[in-house]
């Protein structure tokens, strides 16, 4: 028996080159895997190489919005699906969880531009399951409740979860914090946010004009959510040497919990 991890495949906004977008694996106490987002091409199936997934243990995708960067990836998860369903070394079925109108989008463009053996896999062997706003999904041995984040540009969803330690995480995609989320997240253990920037950093990103925090805000953020651990991520590019020891410095000095600004392929054991 292992202890419960997140495998962060991607750790970037859409727009990075020095690392791959945000996107990581949720990894349970028997090895079994939840993809959460898919990155924005090809190299989400190299990052999942990297990171030692089995494909053949990759049974269930959470998508929380339709931006490329979050998307785009799932295109080779179909491709690389049929290829292990053919060869006869992928068991079960894949299966994904999206809102509705993510769940259009995704059932219009693939088969725009997968050829039809692919698609033909769709509600077959690759099963698409639709979530609404406070539903909760039974996924390996997770009780999910998606949570609507109230995302200011498309719409978009996170999600709560009780981990089998007992400990209390919520993933908030990629946008700030809402208000209305307060009852889901005040006082868990684990709280997700993206950090686009440092503060330090603001003026030239423009963080808060595209609905993103920097790290600061994060940890303000968290801080007055009570949370015990806050993990960084969605972040820029410009300085991957030092970004982690910045991001979390950062953090630390308006934040008293323990700070995770994570790079790709790091590994954080919940």
């Amino acid at each position: 028996m292992q202890q419960e991890k997140l495998i962060f495949l991607g750790t970037g906004h859409a727009m990075t080159l020095d690392c791959f977008n945000t996107c990581f694996v949720w990894q349970n106490e028997e090895g079994e895997n939840i993809l959460v987002d898919t990155g924005g091409g090809l190299q989400i199936l190299k990052q999942l190489r990297s990171a030692g997934i089995d494909f053949a243990k990759l049974h269930h995708v959470i998508l929380s919005h339709k931006h490329s960067d979050h998307i785009l990836g799932l295109f080779w998860i179909v491709r690389n699906c049929h290829k292990c369903i053919t060869a006869g070394k992928y068991e079960g079925n894949l299966n994904i969880y999206l809102h509705k109108e993510l769940e259009e989008v995704v059932r219009t463009i693939l088969p725009a531009v997968l050829p039809k053996k692919f698609t033909d896999l769709f509600d077959e062997r690759i099963l698409f399951h639709v979530v609404e706003d406070k539903e909760e999904r039974q996924i390996l041995n997770y009780s999910v409740k998606f949570l609507d984040i109230h995302a200011k540009k498309d719409r978009q969803f996170g999600f709560a979860v009780t981990l089998a330690n007992g400990k209390r995480m919520v993933f908030l995609g990629d946008e700030t914090f809402d208000e209305a989320l307060r009852e889901e997240v005040e006082g868990c253990d684990i709280l997700m946010h993206e950090a686009f920037c440092l503060e330090s950093e603001a003026d030239i990103f423009k963080p808060y004009e595209k609905k993103h925090s920097t790290a600061q805000n994060a940890a303000l953020i968290a801080g007055g959510l009570k949370v015990k651990n806050l993990i960084l991520y969605h972040s820029s590019d410009n300085d991957m040497e030092h970004r982690q020891a910045a991001y979390t410095k950062e953090a630390k000095l308006v934040f008293s919990g323990n700070v995770y600004a994570p790079v790709d392929l790091d590994v954080i054991e919940l």
